[in-house]
């Protein structure tokens, strides 16, 4: 028998969309990612982008509490087991602080499943969105047929590929200044940023509000940022660009996390290092669609296309997109998780219309 939703992915985006289905009692199933050397090397295990965050202070309802009430909430919302998956964030640290992003996912993923959502820990490698019901097969074996299905499988962050990169990720590394630049961290410190498109020229912008200064890594002597994004990171006092240069290391210690980096020039054999607080890639990210090639219609650098303004439909009817994997503007927690909702309410609304619920 098919399932009335399927949804893929497990990050705001895919908990929202399997609370709101399970609200309306279509009991979905999801696909939550396996638990692969490979995902891990990628950074797509389940619970998301999010799960690889430390602070999350702009999701709304959760501020500044005392770090054991965080606990006890923690504690009493997750299952003994779940909970053991974060208790060490709990015990390391005392005093105010806002929920990690390891906890606000583990709490998205059990408020799903108090609704009653089902939760497979597999990839989907393969679907079949050409006949129905849509049949999709995970990595295990497994298939599964789907009345509809919600694709919710984000984007991820490219990085360098550095392994002083991976060392200090969440300690000073981040992919998303918005994310993490009001960090106490980076406050009234020096902070770099990689890249030269127009994220970067954003990113470098945005970080002068907190950092005391930042600087531009860019392998080459002109942007390809466009010409007003450029103008205002060239006219910005705060902001140096640091041209023909790539990052050769991260450099820090265990104690304090990032403490600078070490530039190569890409045009002779000089390096030098700068002492700051924080690296911010904008170098890109990669949707999490390969598996979708020739199923669904994509953009030119692979994001799902959204074929009609306001909704989360796709070109196949009854295949919906939520989150990341087919927003590469905004790529925030807050932003997924409403899709997440759009996308549940769409599917409900669909099944409905065919006379399936």
């Amino acid at each position: 028998m098919a399932e009335k939703v399927v949804i893929i992915g497990s990050g705001p985006a895919g908990w929202t969309a399997a609370i709101y289905a399970a609200r309306a009692n279509l009991e979905p199933l999801v696909f939550e990612g396996a638990i692969t050397p490979e995902n891990q090397q990628k950074g797509t295990l389940p619970l998301g982008q999010l799960a690889l965050t430390t602070e999350v202070e702009n999701y709304p309802s959760w501020p500044h509490m005392e770090s054991n009430a965080l606990a006890a909430v923690l504690k009493s919302a997750l299952a003994p087991e779940r909970f053991a998956n974060i208790e060490h964030l709990t015990t390391s640290h005392t005093g105010r602080r806002t929920i990690f992003g390891p906890e606000l996912m583990e709490l998205m993923r059990q408020q799903a499943m108090n609704f009653g959502t089902r939760v497979i820990t597999d990839d989907v490698v393969q679907v079949d969105f050409k006949n129905h019901p849509f049949r999709l097969t995970s990595l295990g074996g497994k298939q599964v047929e789907a009345l509809t299905v919600i694709v919710a499988t984000g984007a991820r962050a490219n990085y360098l590929g550095l392994e002083s990169e991976e060392r200090f990720k969440n300690r000073g590394v981040s992919a998303c200044a918005v994310c993490d630049g009001a960090l106490p961290r980076f406050k009234n410190q020096p902070l770099v940023v990689v890249g030269g498109g127009d994220s970067a020229m954003e990113e470098a912008t945005y970080l002068t509000q907190f950092a005391s200064k930042v600087y531009i890594v860019h392998r080459r002597d002109k942007f390809r940022a466009s010409k007003i994004m450029q103008q205002r990171v060239l006219e910005n006092p705060k902001i140096e660009v640091k041209w023909n240069r790539v990052v050769e290391e991260v450099l820090g210690d265990d104690e304090h996390g990032v403490t600078g980096v070490r530039l190569r020039s890409t045009v002779d054999d000089t390096t030098e290092e700068l002492k700051v607080a924080g690296m911010f890639l904008a170098i890109g990210h990669t949707p999490n669609t390969a598996f979708l090639e020739g199923q669904l219609e994509l953009t030119e650098t692979k994001y799902i296309r959204w074929t009609k303004p306001f909704r989360t439909w796709t070109s196949v009817e009854g295949v919906f997109a939520a989150g990341d994997v087919a927003d590469d503007y905004y790529r925030q927690a807050v932003t997924a998780a409403g899709s997440g909702c759009m996308a549940a309410l769409d599917a409900e609304r669909y099944l409905a219309h065919k006379g399936w619920l």
